[in-house]
């Protein structure tokens, strides 16, 4: 994946919705201690790949006349740690869109902090920054933060400072994609539970990207799109794994992570969502054996990774 365009992925987080340290390994300590949560407080953020925050991806999109745009997948509730955790560290000037998989805590709840990375104005009388979400999420956000939803002011009410944004709705539909600051994105519904549909994104036309960071079941109509028996092969499967073992009714844990990353066969498969049980140098190299064994390179991702990729 040569980065000849200048695009990049950087991954904001890479963490499961409770985010790693858990604090109660650390302020009840078990006995032994949980090593990856105590370790992860003992290196700075760019040395420690154990230390995980909310999943969510920021696409570095170096357009054809050379201009980037910044397209950020989800905010949630690590999301103003990650600005000054990698938004300095990876000079990210501002974000231009803003794409929701869904409205669960892990996913918005930093939207109330985007007002920190855009232009100041007493008035509000700045751009607002496009949001990209489904119908149901944006019932949700009406109830969740009736304030940074577009609404006239009442006689005598003074304008407060918060987060500007214009709301796009999307479908829930494969064959039906959008554009978000220059970059086309299919969306990719999944199922999250079996009561409940979250999206993952397909994006790139030279380099194929699936992104599903939230995901128990994938529905025969997406799979088709992202797999090489399908549609295409994905140059790059960004995938859910929250347990080591087991099974979870909302998430993939990795024995399910791999058999879909056999399944879907992508050139390379990056996994997000691990909880504590995860320890990122020695799982990767567990991971480096079953990936020489079955032909297919699955790493860990980690918090901070800027991945170049032609898009």
């Amino acid at each position: 994946m040569s980065a000849a365009g200048g695009s990049a992925l950087i991954f904001m987080g890479t963490g499961c919705s409770s985010a790693i340290p858990y604090p109660r390994c650390l302020i009840s300590p078990s006995h032994p201690p949980c090593h990856v949560c105590f370790q992860s407080l003992s290196l700075p953020p760019n040395r420690n790949p154990n230390y995980r925050c909310n999943a969510s991806l920021l696409i570095d999109y170096c357009q054809t006349d050379g201009n980037h745009t910044y397209v950020l997948i989800d905010a949630g509730k690590t999301f103003r740690e990650t600005v000054l955790r990698w938004f300095v560290y990876h000079q990210i000037p501002r974000i231009d869109s803003i794409v929701l998989t869904h409205e669960h805590a892990d996913a918005v709840l930093g939207l109330d902090d985007v007002r920190s990375v855009q232009p100041i104005s007493p008035t509000n009388d700045i751009d607002p920054t496009p949001v990209y979400l489904t119908h149901h999420s944006m019932t949700s956000m009406e109830t969740k933060f009736p304030y940074l939803v577009k609404k006239k002011l009442t006689q005598g009410q003074e304008i407060r400072r918060v987060a500007q944004f214009s709301w796009n709705i999307i479908a829930e539909d494969c064959n039906q994609p959008f554009f978000a600051s220059g970059l086309k994105l299919t969306p990719l519904p999944v199922m999250h539970g079996e009561d409940y549909i979250c999206l993952g994104f397909l994006f790139g036309d030279k380099s194929k990207v699936a992104y599903l960071s939230d995901v128990s079941r994938i529905p025969a109509t997406t799979e088709y799109v992202i797999s090489k028996s399908g549609a295409r092969q994905m140059d790059l499967l960004i995938l859910d794994a929250l347990y080591k073992t087991g099974s979870n009714k909302f998430h993939f844990c990795l024995p399910q992570t791999l058999e879909t990353v056999k399944r879907l066969c992508p050139k390379q498969a990056l996994l997000i969502g691990m909880n504590h049980e995860f320890d990122h140098h020695k799982d990767n190299e567990l991971l480096m054996e079953w990936s020489r064994r079955e032909g297919i390179l699955v790493q860990l991702a980690h918090d901070g990774l800027r991945v170049p990729i032609n898009l």
